[in-house]
């Protein structure tokens, strides 16, 4: 049976709680009644006065009042705007605290969502730069009516104002001057967004193209994706999803040929001059979606010689996708996420029937400070493997 809310939690009404875990996405979680109380900015096993901010039918939300009993992972954030803008989650909590809870996390999310009883999960791989390392960012416009001017900066953690941001601690100091000159010559009216952005280095990324936001931590991410590319000892590789052809050309050298696919036109424009660029030939970038594309290529390359590298939006792949995997079976399939919650989904639908066995799973700290965790994650064709159905 359900839990229902005590009628004394309403909103308004003050409690001592102790935070009993850190959810997905950053909040301690508390119990009055067996019921869940949301409380931002608080950290496992803290004793947190609290205040009711909102009641829903099963759960509560509540903003710390005052911390009674810090953890002693707690930490002063350096942000002056941290706690107000919804950017950063992490920044009152030590870095390696940081790490061991985000690894529990992709730990509880793989048994409860992907079924995995004992998923073989690594340590995270930290970020050489705990600040200082993020190459892109959207600011936000927003007219404050009470103030009379104009609010640049990120949407507040609570709702959908915006919080005003002179300078951003986890963005690379070249990117702090993109904000400075933003703020000094803003968007005319609120409302509108601008993108400030640094470019990698040897890479032609397009305007609107993605492309991964932790230059610091990206050649471990890489060195991560060989090693278990490496460890198959597959011949052929499939860049699904591919974006400006970033892993394909930096794997090319590990395999004897690779496509690489994705929807984003202009990205694959510049991933073959990117390919020309770092003078490599032995691979081709085809401009389509993933479930048009998929068939011909498995047709083209030998299942048992090959793997399909995923690293998809954060919704995931789409089940067409999965299911034409799952008939053809190449022989390994690494799934690259950003968002752990739809990784273990995906992870479930490739392993259904013991098509596929989760052999590994790397998490790297790309996001510093945040709830987010990049995970690569090794699939292999089961020995006997069953007919996919």
């Amino acid at each position: 049976m359900n839990a229902t809310l005590p009628p004394t939690l309403a909103p308004g009404t003050r409690h001592r709680v102790t935070i009993e875990d850190v959810a997905f996405g950053g909040q301690g979680v508390a119990r009055i009644g067996g019921c869940a109380v949301f409380v931002p900015f608080a950290w496992l096993d803290e004793v947190v006065d609290v205040e009711i901010t909102e009641r829903k039918k099963q759960f509560a939300r509540a903003i710390p009042v005052r911390i009674e009993q810090p953890s002693p992972h707690r930490v002063h954030p350096p942000c002056p705007h941290f706690g107000a803008c919804g950017g950063c989650q992490y920044q009152h909590v030590a870095y390696p605290e940081q790490l061991r809870l985000k690894r529990r996390q992709v730990v509880e999310l793989l048994r409860r969502i992907g079924g995995f009883p004992e998923p073989a999960v690594a340590p995270v791989v930290p970020s050489p730069h705990a600040y200082g390392y993020r190459n892109r960012l959207m600011l936000r416009s927003q007219w404050n009516r009470r103030e009379q001017r104009l609010m640049v900066g990120f949407l507040r953690w609570d709702n959908r104002w915006v919080v005003d941001v002179e300078s951003c601690a986890i963005a690379e100091p070249a990117l702090n001057d993109q904000i400075r000159s933003v703020r000094a010559h803003p968007p005319p009216r609120g409302g509108l967004k601008v993108v400030v952005r640094v470019l990698p280095d040897d890479w032609e990324v397009p305007a609107d193209s993605f492309f991964q936001n932790n230059p610091r931590l990206l050649p471990e991410l890489v060195e991560c994706v060989r090693r278990r590319l490496e460890d198959a000892a597959t011949r052929h590789l499939l860049d699904v999803y591919c974006g400006v052809g970033f892993f394909g050309i930096s794997l090319a050298g590990s395999v004897q040929n690779f496509a690489g696919v994705e929807y984003d036109a202009m990205a694959i424009r510049a991933a073959r001059r990117n390919a020309a660029r770092h003078g490599v030939v032995n691979g081709e970038f085809l401009a389509g979606e993933a479930e048009t594309c998929l068939p011909e290529l498995l047709r083209r390359f030998p299942a048992d010689s090959t793997t399909v590298l995923l690293d998809p939006p954060r919704v995931g792949c789409r089940p067409q996708a999965v299911a034409q995997l799952r008939s053809v079976q190449p022989r390994q399939i690494l799934y690259v996420s950003c968002h752990p919650a739809t990784l273990a989904r995906d992870l479930n639908a490739f392993c259904r029937d013991g098509v596929y066995q989760l052999v590994q799973l790397t998490p790297l700290d790309m996001f510093p400070q945040t709830q987010h965790v990049e995970c690569v994650a090794d699939l292999r064709l089961s020995p006997t493997p069953h007919r996919a159905v």
